[in-house]
């Protein structure tokens, strides 16, 4: 049965992008300081189609495994406006829903990715994903309001943060505005790192 998880890196201040993000400024700009770890990994380039990276190492392996097994993504419109006009064809390899008011037609890409455009909320989106998925997981890949969302909604199974040891000072908080009481967390693993800190939680809806 798919779970419904989402995987990002944030600063040890707790930031998961910065000021004035934009189409021209993705991510404000923060992604080499808190994502640091992930560049340094061929396996993340080989993802975008790309050459890079210095090594095929433990932190690669995690960058395959949630590849792996994810089976449809959910997105809001601010994290897809700024990649639209930079990522490359078919990077998903699986089905995109995209939250938006926004009336769009699919964009079918080359190979297995197509982005659907969803105006009618989470659950519509989650409903569609899970469909998709085929008993894969769902990841809400971004941004971080629309993680809040999914977060305030009861509905996040398991999340993988990633604690890049860097304080940013302003920009946007990935869990800003969380209501307090909706679960039970458990701390699943650690895995230290030589760049950032891996920690999985289990999240269970009290």
């Amino acid at each position: 049965m798919s779970k419904i998880i989402f995987d990002s890196g944030i600063s040890l201040d707790g930031f998961f992008a910065g000021d004035n993000r934009s189409p021209a400024n993705p991510m404000g700009g923060v992604s080499p300081k808190i994502h640091q770890w992930m560049f340094k990994q061929k396996a993340f380039w080989k993802h975008l189609k790309m050459e890079g990276g210095e090594e095929y190492g433990a932190d690669g392996k995690l960058i395959d495994d949630v590849f792996a097994r994810t089976g449809a993504y959910v997105m809001g419109k601010r994290m897809f406006e700024e990649g639209e006009v930079s990522w490359p064809e078919d990077l998903y390899k699986a089905d995109v829903y995209v939250l938006t008011q926004e009336e769009r037609k699919p964009w079918v890409q080359k190979g297995t990715t197509t982005f659907y455009f969803i105006n009618d909320g989470i659950q519509s989106a989650l409903e569609k994903a899970r469909q998709s998925a085929k008993g894969k997981d769902i990841r809400i890949i971004g941004g971080a309001n629309t993680i809040q969302q999914f977060l305030n909604a009861g509905l996040i199974d398991e999340c993988f943060i990633h604690i890049a040891p860097v304080f940013l000072g302003s920009g946007i908080r990935l869990f800003e505005d969380i209501h307090k009481d909706i679960y039970d967390i458990q701390i699943a693993e650690v895995i230290p790192s030589d760049l950032t800190t891996h920690v999985r939680y289990k999240l269970a809806k009290k």
